[in-house]
């Protein structure tokens, strides 16, 4: 199971990966992918929508052949783009959720929220003991 050591974690297996120019990209974990299964739907904000979203409220549904789930945002903040292909390849989710299968970029409110994310090694001690 893939855990990058860049990226910032939720006990709900989202990912946040802090961008040079301070925004930040969400999606969910190799670990969530592998657990619901294959993804054949994915409902995002929409594009032209100016979405501000908080800490732990819902920005996301995932279907897929075993259940469905809300996404949580892992941080506030206000939606600046969504990934538009996400939607019509739902797939992406479990063939690259680190890459091509990115969620949501956001402007942070209140940047102190990442320091109470895990690191990835923190996620990996996580996912041990709900594998154990």
């Amino acid at each position: 199971m893939e855990i990058p050591e860049d990226l910032r974690y939720t006990k709900e297996h989202e990912w946040v990966k802090v961008e040079s120019d301070g925004e930040i990209v969400l999606g969910v974990t190799d670990y969530a992918q592998e657990q619901l299964g294959d993804i054949v739907y994915v409902e995002l904000p929409k594009a032209d929508d100016e979405i501000e979203v908080a800490r732990d409220d819902p920005f996301a549904v995932v279907e897929s052949v075993k259940a469905a789930s809300d996404v949580y945002a892992p941080v506030s903040g206000k939606v600046t783009e969504v990934n538009d292909e996400l939607p019509n390849t739902p797939a992406m989710l479990n063939e690259d959720c680190y890459g091509d299968g990115w969620m949501v970029r956001m402007e942070l409110t209140d940047p102190e929220q990442l320091e109470e994310l895990l690191s990835a090694s923190e996620y990996g001690d996580l996912i041990d003991d709900l594998v154990a």
